[in-house]
Formats: structure tokens, C-alpha cells, sequence
């Protein structure tokens, strides 16, 4: 039984270290997608691509036998009230973590912030009486010391795109959270495509309003910020990779392990951004950088370490 559970505690974090990898990529697309297109209308369109995703396998899928569809009406309910929550609260950190960006929050400071979420998540479970073994509140201090070489450079300062950062790391800390306590009873394919679903038809409205009606030259001349190819790549990469592949992961991923561990593993997300930057594009990592680097790899080992169970065989 031990061994089931060790198996399947790797299999969980082996299946968010892949969403944080296809997330630290992912940085450079939506930056280029982002500024292409403007925020909101970037954010609606790869949600929504990444909703139609799911359904398109959801329905594959219950032909299969894989998917479980929800039968009874407390069933269906579950699955509706999980994904609306989760689709609110996504919708709520992405889009203020691209505000945040265009209101000229520096890249390292804003994944910095947004972060900051694996240090919420443990002191939000401490609300639903959920606590973590000591180690794992070592390793939210060593991942956040981590973060902060490998993000900021500078001084540190504070201002309105920080504050909408930290609300956007209470936005993700949120949707772990619920993930955490009601995405085990519900299809996970299902919750993932609802909740872009959710997410993108509510950033239509301020992408209609704040950047389509008032664009230069109307809507006929927005129409034709869809003609760019570059913008396409980083919509399907986003809209695929980062929403369908990536958030789908972190609810499988998320089963059978403590919400404070995910977090601490999906901080990763930081580190690969940093080493694809050095890989692909040829930047150089610094000293700090890479000092950064380990001590977020050090906390994700210390967090996955069972120190009762090793208590309890010397005894």
C-alpha cells in the first residue's frame, strides 16, 4: 500500500515538473502574443482555443471509456460549481498578471510575485485545518529566497503592477486550492475545459471594451492584428502547450499529493523559464542566477522527502 502511494506521489510530481517546464517556455510566447494582439483579447483567444481543445478530447475520450462523465445531479453540479470556480479564479491571475505587465512591471520582478503563490498556498490551508510536515515549510522558505535571485534584479521597490501581482499569486493560490479539495470528485478533462471555458468568455468583455471598440481605426482595423503569423505561433503554443497540455497536467498532477508540495513544484516554472532563455535563445545565466536555480531544485527535493516515514523505521 506504502508502495502504491510512494508510486504514485512520483508519478504526481514527474506530471507537474512537465506543466512547469511547458510553462517556463511558454514566458516568450506570451509576452510576443500579449503585445501582437493586447492582453485581454491575447488572453481570451488562448483560453477559449485551449477550451476547445478539451472538449474535442473530453469527447474522444468518453467514447474510450477514459473520461469519467458525471451522471447523477449532485454529480453534475459538482463538476459545473468546481470548474466555474477555478475558471473565476484563473481568469482573475492571468489577466492581472498581464496587466501587471503592460503597466511595466519588470519580467523578473513579475514572476517574482506571481510565485509567491507557494508561500499562500500552505498559509491557506492552515484555514481548512490542512497542515504540512516542517520540511515543507523549509523548502516554501528556501523556494522563495530561490525565487528572489533568480528573479529580482536590483533594488526592491513597491508600486501599483506589484500589488496587482500579489493579487494575481492569490488568484492561482486559489485555484490550487480548490483543485486540491474538489478536483479529485470531478473528470479532470472536463474541469480543465470548463475552466478556460469560464475564463475566457468573462476576458471577451474587457477585451471588447478596453481594446477592440477604442482601437485606432475600429474594428475592421483590429481585425487585421490576425493576419500576423508570429502571433499565431505564440496563440497555438499558448493556447495548446500552456492551456490545454500544461493546466490539464497540473490536475492530474495535483492527486495524491499535499497542495504546498504542487506549489513548491510548479515554482519551477521560474527555473526552466530561465534555462530555455539560456538553451534557446542564447542569454547568459549569472551567478545569482544560477545560485537561484539550485536552491529551488533543493527545496523541491526537501519537500518531496517523507521524514515521518523515516522516523517511524528507526524506531
Amino acid at each position: 500500500m506504502k508502495a502504491e502511494k510512494n508510486n504514485q506521489q512520483l508519478k504526481s510530481s514527474g506530471i507537474l515538473v512537465l506543466a512547469s517546464l511547458i510553462w517556463g517556455i511558454s514566458f516568450a510566447f506570451q509576452s510576443l502574443g500579449g503585445k501582437a494582439l493586447g492582453a485581454y483579447t491575447f488572453n481570451a483567444a488562448r483560453l477559449l482555443l485551449g477550451a476547445l481543445m478539451l472538449f474535442v478530447i473530453t469527447r474522444f475520450s468518453d467514447n474510450w471509456g477514459i473520461s469519467k462523465r458525471p451522471v447523477t445531479k449532485e454529480e453534475k453540479k459538482l463538476q459545473f460549481t468546481t470548474g466555474l470556480l477555478c475558471g473565476i479564479f484563473l481568469c482573475i491571475a492571468t489577466n492581472l498578471q498581464q496587466v501587471a505587465l503592460n503597466l511595466g512591471s519588470a519580467a523578473g520582478k513579475a514572476g517574482f510575485l506571481t510565485a509567491t503563490y507557494i508561500l499562500m498556498v500552505p498559509l491557506i490551508c492552515l484555514f481548512f485545518k490542512q497542515s504540512c510536515g516542517w520540511n515543507v515549510w523549509v523548502a516554501v522558505a528556501i523556494a522563495v529566497v530561490g525565487l528572489y535571485f533568480l528573479c529580482m534584479q536590483g533594488a526592491f521597490s513597491f508600486s501599483l503592477p506589484d500589488i496587482l501581482l500579489l493579487l494575481c499569486a492569490l488568484g492561482f493560490s486559489l485555484q490550487i486550492i480548490v483543485i486540491d479539495r474538489r478536483g479529485q470528485r470531478v473528470d479532470s478533462l472536463r474541469l480543465s475545459g470548463m475552466q478556460f471555458l469560464v475564463a475566457g468568455i468573462i476576458t471577451i468583455i474587457p477585451a471588447v471594451f478596453f481594446e477592440m471598440l477604442p482601437y485606432e481605426g475600429g474594428s475592421s482595423a483590429w481585425a487585421t492584428l490576425w493576419a500576423s503569423g508570429k502571433m499565431w505561433i505564440s496563440l497555438l503554443y499558448m493556447g495548446i502547450m500552456s492551456c490545454g497540455v500544461a493546466y490539464t497536467l497540473q490536475i492530474f498532477g495535483q492527486k495524491g499529493l499535499q497542495p504546498a508540495v504542487a506549489a513548491v513544484l510548479m515554482s519551477l516554472e521560474a527555473v526552466f523559464s530561465v534555462l530555455s532563455g539560456w538553451i534557446i535563445l542564447g542569454e547568459k545565466l549569472s551567478a545569482r542566477e544560477l545560485f537561484g536555480c539550485f536552491l529551488i531544485f533543493a527545496a523541491v527535493i526537501l519537500a518531496q522527502l517523507n521524514f515521518r516515514k523515516v522516523k517511524s523505521d528507526t524506531v
